[in-house]
């Protein structure tokens, strides 16, 4: 079983992107039973949570995303997507996906954000 993200991109300053993790192989009712969730790496840091979203749509935020970046996932077709509105450069890093099933974790997807 695999996470497939992608989405990545260079975008400007006050751009959006909107991120997708796909689960296409992982049997549905895990799917929906599991946190999925948004991380990312900015270079020479640790990797942190930027969003997370239950199997009911519960989502939770790290601070400085609030109001701009919005989780959702779509249980039937087995992905989690991340809409990054108001990006900033400080918003550069590889994000990945993650499912709490297994603790399984997708290939990075890297943003680069222009100021």
């Amino acid at each position: 079983v695999q996470l497939q993200a992608s989405g990545g991109g260079l975008v400007e300053s006050g751009g959006s992107l909107r991120l997708s993790c796909k689960a296409p192989t992982m049997i549905l009712s895990v799917f929906n039973s599991n946190r999925m969730g948004w991380y990312r790496q900015l270079q020479g840091k640790e990797r942190e949570m930027v969003a997370d979203i239950s199997g009911s749509g519960i989502a939770i935020y790290e601070d400085s995303v609030k109001g701009r970046f919005t989780i959702s996932r779509d249980n039937a077709k087995r992905t989690v997507y991340l809409q990054m509105n108001s990006l900033k450069p400080e918003d550069t890093a590889v994000y990945y996906c993650r499912s709490t099933w297994n603790n399984l974790w997708g290939q990075g997807t890297e943003v680069t954000v222009s100021s």
